[in-house]
């Protein structure tokens, strides 16, 4: 199943186009979901760490929050090294999933 175009953005890496959007998860975590912006292949989730879900519960108690974000150059990184490690968004797939840990992919067992 295909994400939906509402709610996404697109980004281009190399020649080809992506969507791309990032979910609230458990505590501490966001996803970030890509996949192609054409072809109904394999998804990509990616983890990572953040507490920016939890800023206005803390407020304004957010010294010790993580607030991580994820910018389009990130994700541009991000989509470049999952590709290198096995991701192929235009193949059908279960989807890849890898957590992002000091600017680096790693599987997820």
């Amino acid at each position: 199943m295909t994400m939906p175009k509402k709610g996404t953005r697109k980004i281009t890496v190399g020649n080809t186009t992506y969507r791309w959007h990032i979910s609230a998860t458990s505590k501490g975590r966001i996803v970030l979901i890509a996949e192609h912006n054409e072809e109904k292949g394999q998804k990509l989730e990616v983890y990572i760490a953040s507490d920016i879900n939890d800023y206005w519960v803390e407020f304004p108690h957010v010294e010790q929050l993580n607030l991580k974000l994820v910018k389009p150059s990130e994700v541009a990184i991000i989509l470049t090294e999952a590709m290198g490690k096995g991701w192929r968004p235009e193949e059908k797939r279960p989807p890849l999933l890898f957590n992002w840990i000091y600017r680096e992919l790693v599987a997820m067992d």
